[in-house]
């Protein structure tokens, strides 16, 4: 089967890169409204693209009525954020935080989630999760028939639970994906929760 996407409709496109492009990272990005309560919102059309200056990259829609979302909003507003990185028992909280609320409540104080201070950052992070990327805006494209925000944010510095972390044979730090049990997107409905470590020496 082959697909040409230029005879397709935007919402076939999207459903089937979502189903194509597998496992994504998820982006659980913490923002602060005008108002100065969190908003709380996953987004899979994430990754990192740049280690000098550390960039991250999410890519974020618009709601049914054509308005940007609270996120682009906050951190256009804002402009610092903090993406976690969500592990397997977090699942149920990071779906139901995909929920449309209103602008001005909290998905955190709706779900009941906790935070703690976040070094580094005016932000807090969420107290439950193992990996928090502290971020500021570096700036926002819009790209696209929608148009979708594209958000670069500057990473100033990660959070990273001592009990993922070990050292490797070298003596250097090395973050042990088994531990941290990261979720991933598939397609529709579907996540992936981590699975076994195949580990290739790469080549000269």
């Amino acid at each position: 089967m082959y697909m040409k996407f230029a005879d397709m409709e935007p919402a076939q496109v999207y459903f089937t890169m979502i189903q194509t492009i597998i496992p994504r990272p998820i982006a659980w990005v913490l923002s602060e409204n005008a108002q100065g309560r969190y908003n709380l919102a996953p987004f899979s059309y994430f990754n990192a693209v740049c280690s000098d200056p550390a960039l991250i990259m999410i890519s974020v829609g618009k709601k049914p009525a054509g308005e940007f979302k609270d996120t682009r909003a906050n951190i256009e507003q804002r402009r610092d954020f903090v993406v976690h990185i969500a592990h397997r028992e977090m699942l149920d909280d990071m779906n139901q935080s995909s929920a449309t609320l209103p602008a001005e409540d909290s998905e955190l104080e709706a779900l009941g989630l906790k935070t703690v201070a976040l070094e580094g950052s005016r932000l807090p992070r969420l107290a439950d999760c193992r990996i928090a990327l502290g971020c500021e805006c570096y700036e926002i494209k819009e790209i696209g028939g929608v148009p979708q925000s594209l958000i670069l944010g500057l990473v100033n510095g990660v959070y990273v639970d001592d009990a993922i972390v070990s050292q490797d044979k070298k003596g250097r730090l090395k973050i042990r994906a088994d531990r941290m049990d990261p979720l991933a997107r598939l397609g529709a409905s579907e996540y992936m929760t981590f699975g076994s470590i195949e580990t290739r020496v790469r080549p000269a």
